[in-house]
């Protein structure tokens, strides 16, 4: 398996992999595509095995309201992977690529929105505990892993996602 950029010759093969890693449901697919289409994805990119795109992570700016510093969080997600290459490593290496590129990019923290127990594997932690809420409400599914030491100590806020992520009905 190979792993590399996204390319704007990937975009049908990466809606096909979230619509089908996510039974048939479009949003992350249409997230990815707006995501893309607005030049915002800090990082993407595809797990390439037998020159077929099997996999796709995605990582885009977030911002914290009321925080107490300069802070760049990116948001990791979504992750697709085709369900026959599922439980083979392949998200995992996406996720520790995505999270090292970040970290080559100077991005200081990153968080996500998923599965603790899944996430916890590649240094996430509950975000509350950092003071980091979220416009979705979540908590223990709302995470964060700082890139370097110290760099959310003095974080308090909402992070919000960019306006290309479904919004929060009020």
């Amino acid at each position: 398996m190979q792993i590399r950029p996204f390319t704007a010759d990937d975009a049908d093969a990466v809606f096909e992999v979230h619509r089908r890693a996510f039974d048939g449901q479009t949003e992350e697919s249409r997230i990815v595509q707006r995501i893309h289409d607005a030049e915002k994805a800090v990082v993407s990119l595809v797990a390439v095995e037998n020159d077929r795109v099997v996999g796709h992570v995605l990582c885009s700016p977030t911002a914290v309201d009321d925080h107490g510093g300069n802070v760049e969080l990116v948001g990791l997600g979504p992750v697709g992977v085709l369900p026959e290459n599922q439980h083979e490593g392949v998200g995992s290496s996406l996720i520790q690529r995505g999270i090292a590129k970040c970290r080559e990019a100077g991005t200081d923290a990153v968080v996500v929105l998923g599965d603790p127990e899944y996430y916890s594997r590649f240094g996430f932690e509950r975000a509350s505990e950092y003071g980091l809420g979220n416009e979705y409400g979540a908590d223990e599914e709302f995470m964060v892993a700082p890139l370097r030491e110290g760099s959310v100590d003095n974080v308090d806020g909402i992070v919000t996602f960019p306006p290309e992520f479904p919004s929060v009905e009020t």
